[in-house]
């Protein structure tokens, strides 16, 4: 649990956690609501939805977005023997943040809550960032 590697795999794995939820609630859903898989082939199609199902499916897709420079940097530190104790646990500081704001966004959607993980975990990625281009650098 002491390298790089580590957070990344549990984002990873956290972020299959959040793919199996989504579809545990969008599956019901759409069955009650009679969409067909095939009407959900357009934007906005699925935008009948009960909250729970579209909240779950928003986090799955910001899940894809900001971590993949999250598993870029991380990856890039480990490559370069820069894994250290600080690295780890900026990783680690990382993942618990963006599960947190799963976890909101997912159940109850408070919006200032869901911002404030976010805006935490985007600091820490930052510092984590920079961190590694001093090192870099120097």
């Amino acid at each position: 649990m002491n390298t790089m590697i580590a957070p990344v795999l549990a984002l990873v794995s956290w972020s299959l956690v959040m793919w199996a939820w989504m579809y545990a609630q969008r599956l019901p859903a759409m069955t009650k609501a009679g969409i067909k898989p095939q009407d959900a082939r357009f934007p906005g199609a699925l935008d009948v939805l009960p909250d729970a199902a579209r909240q779950a499916a928003h986090n799955y897709n910001h899940l894809m977005e900001q971590p993949t420079i999250f598993y870029a940097a991380a990856l890039t530190i480990f490559v370069a023997g820069h894994g250290d104790g600080t690295a780890v646990a900026l990783a680690w500081t990382y993942v618990a943040l963006r599960i947190v704001h799963s976890l909101v966004q997912a159940s109850v959607n408070i919006v200032m809550a869901r911002f404030l993980a976010f805006g935490l975990s985007t600091l820490v990625l930052v510092a984590l960032v920079a961190r590694e281009w001093v090192r870099l650098a120097g």
